[in-house]
């Protein structure tokens, strides 16, 4: 049988005594037993109670070493790991190699160069063992610009055109893909539709919009065989990047090349040119001058 203990009845100020003793005495007894009372602070509803959790010196300790650490190194919680903005990024400087820093000398950054000179200027540049592509790199007014334009010399690079028979449907469904450009009669497009998803995502299904589709399909390949090609700036840039021939193509065969497709953009759209091999750094070109 627990204690007894007694209490005075009919006396409010007694009672009231009584009550605040015996509620002292259970918190008393909750802490020695290590456990957090619940408290009710003024503005809380009826039912609603806090816990109060009187914390040792042991704890106290650890919370200002803690406390000390946070000041030192931010933390961030999510990630388990100190912040990001505090934390010392170390970034290498990109190092050219001896044969580029080499064909920097030849090239004026501040100077704008005729077209002429320019084509000049990369063939002393020229470092590398393979036949670089020689490209046009133009920063325009818009993007959105596209065009069509055919070059009086072919870049270089060996561009696959094929027309849709029997034979191509055959290679496809066995999964050869051996052309660039796939070139269609109206007449083939139900039969090419089941293979729109491998053709789709390579950019090789034959559309209106590109030309590819034609009643007279040997006339659009030899179109494009001669040096006809489509351009347009980038999805999210106005810019515009073009090959243009071989550094090994006589200078007259790349300087007519490049003012072809330069009319093509139109010098009303081109804000700066310039021209560049593969390898070699970029020389600006004067567009008064070409």
């Amino acid at each position: 049988m627990g204690k007894i203990r007694t209490r005075v009845l009919g006396l409010e100020d007694v009672e009231k005594k009584q009550k605040a003793e015996q509620k002292q005495r259970a918190v008393e007894k909750k802490h020695k037993k290590g456990q957090a009372t619940k408290v009710h602070l003024p503005g809380m509803k009826g039912g609603e109670r806090l816990k109060a959790v009187e914390a040792d010196e042991k704890s106290l300790e650890k919370m200002e070493k803690a406390k000390k650490l946070l000041e030192e190194k931010p933390f961030d919680s999510a990630q388990g790991k100190p912040s990001e903005s505090k934390r010392k990024r170390k970034v290498k400087a990109r190092l050219r190699g001896i044969n580029y820093r080499k064909a920097t000398k030849f090239v004026d950054k501040k100077k704008m160069y005729p077209l002429k000179d320019a084509i000049e200027l990369l063939k002393k540049m020229k470092f590398a063992k393979f036949d670089e592509s020689v490209e046009l790199h133009l920063n325009v007014d818009k993007s959105g610009l596209k065009g069509e334009s055919e070059l009086p010399h072919s870049t270089g690079k060996t561009f696959r055109v094929k027309i849709v028979d029997e034979d191509v449907l055959a290679a496809i469904e066995k999964g050869k893909i051996d052309f660039d450009m796939l070139v269609t009669h109206p007449s083939f497009m139900p039969k090419l539709a089941r293979f729109a998803k491998v053709l789709g995502p390579r950019g090789l299904m034959p559309n209106p919009k590109a030309g590819t589709i034609s009643d007279k399909p040997q006339e659009v390949v030899k179109r494009f065989e001669k040096g006809s090609m489509k351009w347009k700036t980038e999805a999210k840039a106005p810019l515009i990047h073009q090959m243009i021939g071989k550094v090994s193509f006589e200078d007259k065969k790349l300087q007519e090349n490049a003012d072809v497709f330069l009319k093509s953009v139109g010098s009303q759209h081109i804000k700066t040119a310039f021209i560049k091999t593969t390898m070699s750094p970029s020389v600006r070109i004067d567009l008064d001058k070409t």
